[in-house]
C-alpha cells in the first residue's frame, strides 16, 4: 500500500487568468486558420450566417447571449467532423449611420446639404474606415469562432450586385411597384419607415371632442390630433347606426376652414366608439386613408416633411405640436369643443432609431407587393423545410406572414443601396441591372431615394455566399443550417430572408432551422434599458469575470423562447466553477492523471471508477441529446451538476484514496479513469467556455487544440447498476454523517473516534476508507466508548455509525436534531395512513404505487422507534 501518489508538475500557473489567456489564445485559433471553411471539402456542411450588427453597434448583452449559442453550434459541430462555416459581417444601418454622421457634421457647423450626396457618401464611408465596426473587435474577445477570411457588409460590391439583381427580377414580375399610400414617416430622420421599425409606447396625450355643423345638423368627432382636421374631408359613420342615418349623404361644415365636407357610411367604424362618428384625413392617417379610397375623398396633406402645417393661413408654419393646442383654443373659442379629456394615455409610434413621433403621411414611394411571398415563406415552415425553435413560436409567425402588409422600401436617405430606376425626360422610366448601363444624355436622372437597410439584410444568407454567382460557396453551404436570433427580431428580418431565399434560390429555404431565443432582462425581470440604469455591459463583465464566465452565464439561462434574468452574482457564480474546473484539473493532472491510451477493462476498476464512467457516459447521451433539441440551459445545467458535483465533489474525493491508499495497478488505473473523465468534460465544456477548457485540455493531452479535437462518444460496457446503487449509498451515509457532525457544531476538519457496524454495512464496507477520509472518523482504538450514534437506512439495510464524542457532543443539540427528525417520521406516518385510509384513493391508484406508499409508512414506523430509542439513551442535559 502506498500512502501518497507522486505528485507530478505542470506548466499550468496557479490559478486561471482570463486577462492574460484568453486573447492569445483567440489569435493562435485565427492564425492557426481553425475557423476558416473549405468549400471543397467532403465533410458534411454545418454553416450559420451572423445576424449582422449595425456598423454603428458595439456589444451588448442580446448579442453576446447570440454569439454565445452561434458559437457553441459551431464549436461542437466542427469537433463532430463537419466542415463548419460562421459568417461574420456588418450591416450598413442606413439611417443609424447617417445620423451618425449628420450629428459629426453639425459638430462642424455643416450639414449632409452643404457637402451634397458625392461627398456626405464619402464622408460616411470615411466614418466607417476609422469608427465602424469596433463589435468585431468585441467579438474576438467573447471568442467568436467565425471565419474572418470572409467577412462581409451589405454594401461591398457583391453584396450590391445582389440587391439590384433581386429588385430588377422583383420589377419585371411586378413584385416592386411605385404608389402613393400612407407611410410611417420621420420628421427628423426625414424619410419614410417601415411598420417593423416603428417602436409604438402609450403616451399621454388629449382626446378632444369636436362638433362640426350646427342645430339638428350637428355631428360630434373626437380626436388625439386635433390639428389634423385641417385636413378633413370627410366625416364617417357605421352604415348601420340610425342615430346618424338621417345625415348619411349630407354634407357638414368643417371649422375653421369654411370647406363642406361630406357625412359617408363606412363598416370601418366602430358605432361604440366615443360618440360612432370619426373624422376622415386620408392624407395622414392609414385607416382613414382606405375609407378615403373606397370613397373616392380628396385627400389633402397638410404638413410638409418636417411635420409643420402648410395650410395657409393662422396656423402655417407652426409645427404640428405647436399647432394642436392652437387649433383646439380657436375651436374653444368659437365654441366648438365640447369635451377634453386629459391625460389620455394611447398608443403612439416612435421612430425606432430616433424616438420621434411618427408622422402617417401620404406619400409616393416604393413597395414589395408581398402577398405571394409570404404565401411562399409561410408554406416553408408549413412543410417543413424549415423548423422553428421552440415550435411554439411558429403560430408568431404565421401570424405575421399570412397578414402582411405591403412593404414599402424606399428611405429618403443617401446613405445605402440606390434605387437602381431611372426616369427619362418624356416619362420613361427603366430599372437597371447590375450588369447594365444606366441611360444616359439629357434629362435622365436616377432615383434619389435608397433601400431599406432590411432589403439587403434579407439577402445576407445569399449575398454572402456570392448570390448571383452559383458559387462553391453557395453549393456547399446553402440552405445554411440554423438560424439563432432573437425572437422580437422574428419579423424584422426572418420573414424577409425567408421571402427573398425562397423566391429566388428555387424554393430552397436560406435556413434549415430558426433557433429563437427571448430577451435579456435584469435580476427582477424587467427589460433592461439606459433609462432605468439597469444595463449590463458583457465587456464589463468580460473584464471582472472573463469570456468564459460571462458566456457560461448566458449559456445557463438559454431556454428556448424565454427571457432571461441576469446579475453579477450569477456571473461570479460561473467564475467560481471555472475555478473548481482549474482546481480539479490540476489535481489531477498532479496527480498523474492521462487520457494517454485505453481504458481498463471493467472487471479490473473500482465500483467508484465504474459508477464515474457510467455517470459519464449518460452525460454524454444527454448532451448530445439537448444539443439537438437547442436546450442549451440544459446542456449547461447537466455539464455544471455532472462537473461540480459528480466529478469533483465525490469521484475526485472517492478517488484520492485510490491514488494515496491503493497499489501500484490501482493507481494506475484511477489516472486512466479521472484523465479519461477529465478529458471528456473539457470537450464536452468547450463549445461554452472554450478558452480554459483549450488550456487545460493542451496540458492533460499535449494535444494540438481542442477546436480540431474529436467530440466524446459514449464509452460504452462501463455503466453497472450496482455500483450506482453502492456509490448513492455511500453518499446518503457520508451526508448524513456531514449533517449530523454539523448539527454538534464540530468544526470540518475536526477527527473523531468512530465504529461503523449493522445488517447494511457489508454493502458499503468496501468503501470504508473513502468515507471514514471524507467525513474525517478515525478508526476505533481500544477501549473505545461510544457516546453517540446515528442510524442510516440505506439500500441493504442500516448502517450504524457509533462516535466517541467525549467533550464535543452538544447533548441539547443532539436532542433538538431527534426531535426535529421524530416530527418528520410522524409526518410521514400520518400522510401515508391518510393516504391508505382514503378508500377514494385506493381505488383508483395504481397497484405499485399503493405498495410504494405501504413501504414508505413502514419506514416511518421504524424510524420513529429508532429515534425514540436514541433520545431516551441520551444523558440528561
Amino acid at each position: 500500500m502506498t500512502e501518497n501518489a507522486p505528485q507530478q508538475q505542470t506548466d499550468l500557473p496557479g490559478a486561471w487568468n482570463p486577462a492574460a489567456e484568453e486573447a492569445p489564445l483567440y489569435e493562435g485559433w485565427v492564425a492557426a486558420g481553425y475557423f476558416t471553411a473549405d468549400a471543397g471539402s467532403d465533410k458534411p456542411p454545418f454553416s450559420i450566417v451572423l445576424p449582422p450588427p449595425n456598423v454603428t453597434g458595439s456589444l451588448h448583452m442580446g448579442h453576446a447571449l447570440n454569439h454565445t449559442l452561434m458559437d457553441a453550434m459551431s464549436r461542437r459541430r466542427r469537433m463532430q467532423g463537419y466542415e463548419v462555416l460562421w459568417l461574420p459581417g456588418m450591416d450598413h444601418a442606413g439611417i443609424a449611420t447617417q445620423n451618425v454622421v449628420e450629428r459629426q457634421l453639425a459638430g462642424e457647423g455643416l450639414s449632409r446639404h452643404d457637402l451634397g450626396r458625392e461627398k456626405f457618401v464619402e464622408r460616411v464611408w470615411e466614418w466607417k474606415a476609422e469608427y465602424g465596426g469596433k463589435i468585431l473587435d468585441q467579438m474576438r474577445r467573447l471568442g467568436d469562432g467565425v471565419d474572418w477570411s470572409r467577412e462581409r457588409f451589405t454594401m461591398d460590391e457583391n453584396l450590391s450586385k445582389a440587391v439590384q439583381t433581386v429588385f430588377k427580377n422583383f420589377f419585371e414580375a411586378g413584385l416592386i411597384y411605385r404608389a402613393e399610400r400612407i407611410i410611417n414617416w420621420c420628421p427628423r430622420c426625414q424619410t419614410a419607415l417601415s411598420d417593423i421599425e416603428v417602436d409604438h409606447s402609450d403616451d399621454d396625450g388629449e382626446l378632444v371632442s369636436i362638433r362640426y355643423g350646427d342645430g339638428a345638423d350637428a355631428i360630434v368627432v373626437a380626436t388625439t390630433r386635433a390639428e389634423t382636421m385641417l385636413g378633413d374631408t370627410a366625416v364617417a359613420v357605421h352604415p348601420d347606426d340610425e342615430r346618424y342615418a338621417h345625415l348619411v349623404g349630407t354634407e357638414v361644415e368643417l371649422p375653421l376652414t369654411g370647406r363642406r365636407i361630406p357625412i359617408v357610411a363606412d363598416k370601418h367604424v366602430d358605432p361604440e366608439f366615443g360618440t360612432g362618428a370619426v373624422k376622415v384625413t386620408p392624407a395622414h392617417d392609414p385607416n382613414d386613408f382606405e375609407i378615403g379610397r373606397r370613397h373616392d375623398l380628396p385627400m389633402l396633406t397638410i404638413m410638409n416633411e418636417r411635420a409643420e402645417i402648410t395650410v395657409a393661413g393662422p396656423f402655417e408654419g407652426l409645427d404640428r405640436f405647436e399647432a394642436r393646442p392652437a387649433v383646439v383654443a380657436a375651436l374653444r373659442e368659437l365654441g366648438r369643443i365640447v369635451a377634453e379629456k386629459r391625460p389620455y394615455v394611447h398608443a403612439v409610434g416612435h421612430c425606432s432609431r430616433c424616438d420621434t413621433v411618427v408622422e402617417p403621411r401620404l406619400s409616393l414611394q416604393w413597395w414589395v407587393k408581398v402577398e405571394e411571398l409570404a404565401r411562399k415563406a409561410g408554406d416553408a415552415v408549413r412543410d417543413g423545410r424549415t423548423e422553428i425553435h421552440p415550435p411554439e413560436l411558429a403560430k408568431r409567425y404565421f401570424d405575421w406572414v399570412d397578414n402582411m402588409h405591403d412593404w414599402t422600401i424606399s428611405r429618403q436617405l443617401w446613405w445605402g443601396h440606390r434605387i437602381p430606376v431611372w426616369y427619362g425626360p418624356d416619362g420613361e422610366v427603366v430599372c437597371v441591372g447590375p450588369d447594365e448601363q444606366p441611360p444616359s444624355g439629357e434629362g435622365w436622372t436616377q432615383d434619389p431615394d435608397v433601400l431599406d437597410t432590411w432589403f439587403s439584410s434579407g439577402l445576407w444568407p445569399m449575398s454572402t455566399m456570392g448570390w448571383p454567382e452559383r458559387t462553391a460557396d453557395l453549393a456547399k453551404f446553402y440552405p445554411t443550417s440554423v438560424l439563432s436570433t432573437g425572437y422580437d427580431i422574428l419579423f424584422f428580418w426572418v420573414v424577409r430572408m425567408m421571402m427573398f431565399g425562397v423566391q429566388e434560390m428555387d424554393g430552397a429555404q436560406p435556413f434549415d432551422h430558426v433557433y429563437l431565443h427571448g430577451l435579456i432582462r435584469d435580476a427582477q425581470g424587467k427589460k433592461m434599458s439606459k433609462s432605468r440604469g439597469n444595463v449590463i455591459d458583457p465587456l464589463e463583465w468580460m473584464d471582472a469575470y472573463g469570456a468564459d464566465a460571462t458566456r457560461f452565464t448566458l449559456a445557463r439561462g438559454a431556454n428556448p423562447g424565454a427571457d432571461m434574468a441576469l446579475a453579477d452574482e450569477w456571473a461570479a457564480g460561473s467564475r467560481n466553477f471555472c475555478t473548481k474546473l482549474w482546481n480539479a484539473s490540476k489535481f489531477a493532472m498532479m496527480n498523474g492523471a492521462t487520457a494517454a491510451g485505453s481504458l481498463p477493462p471493467a472487471s479490473e476498476l473500482t465500483e467508484s471508477d465504474r459508477w464515474i464512467l457510467g455517470r459519464l457516459e449518460a452525460l454524454v447521451s444527454e448532451v448530445d441529446g439537448l444539443f439537438e433539441d437547442f436546450q442549451f440551459a440544459k446542456v449547461a445545467g447537466a455539464l455544471y451538476q455532472f462537473t461540480w458535483n459528480e466529478l469533483c465533489d465525490w469521484y475526485l474525493e472517492l478517488a484520492k484514496v485510490q491514488l494515496y491508499q491503493g497499489d501500484s495497478a490501482r493507481v494506475e488505473a484511477t489516472r486512466a479513469v479521472l484523465g479519461h473523465v477529465l478529458d471528456t468534460v473539457l470537450r464536452l465544456l468547450h463549445p461554452f467556455i472554450p478558452f480554459i477548457t483549450e488550456k487545460l485540455w493542451k496540458a492533460l493531452t499535449g494535444g494540438e487544440s481542442l477546436v480540431i479535437a474529436s467530440w466524446p462518444s459514449p464509452a460504452s460496457g462501463y455503466a453497472d447498476a450496482q455500483a450506482d446503487t453502492r456509490i448513492a449509498d455511500v453518499q446518503k451515509l457520508v451526508t448524513e454523517i456531514r449533517r449530523f457532525r454539523a448539527d454538534q457544531g464540530l468544526k470540518p476538519g475536526q477527527k473523531v473516534s468512530s465504529r461503523l457496524s449493522g445488517d447494511g454495512f457489508g454493502d458499503v464496507a468496501g468503501h470504508e476508507d473513502a468515507i471514514r477520509s471524507l467525513v474525517r472518523l478515525t478508526a476505533p482504538e481500544d477501549g473505545f466508548a461510544a457516546s453517540a450514534s446515528l442510524e442510516v437506512a440505506i439500500t441493504g439495510g442500516t448502517v450504524t455509525v457509533e462516535l466517541d464524542l467525549s467533550g464535543t457532543v452538544d447533548v441539547a443539540a443532539e436532542r433538538k436534531r431527534l426531535q426535529k427528525d421524530l416530527g418528520a417520521a410522524e409526518k410521514e406516518l400520518a400522510q401515508t395512513e391518510g393516504k391508505l385510509a382514503n378508500e377514494a384513493f385506493i381505488a383508483k391508484a395504481p397497484e405499485h404505487v399503493i405498495e410504494k406508499i405501504k413501504a414508505r409508512k413502514e419506514t416511518a414506523v421504524a424510524d420513529i422507534d429508532r429515534i425514540t430509542a436514541r433520545l431516551a439513551a441520551l444523558p440528561a442535559s
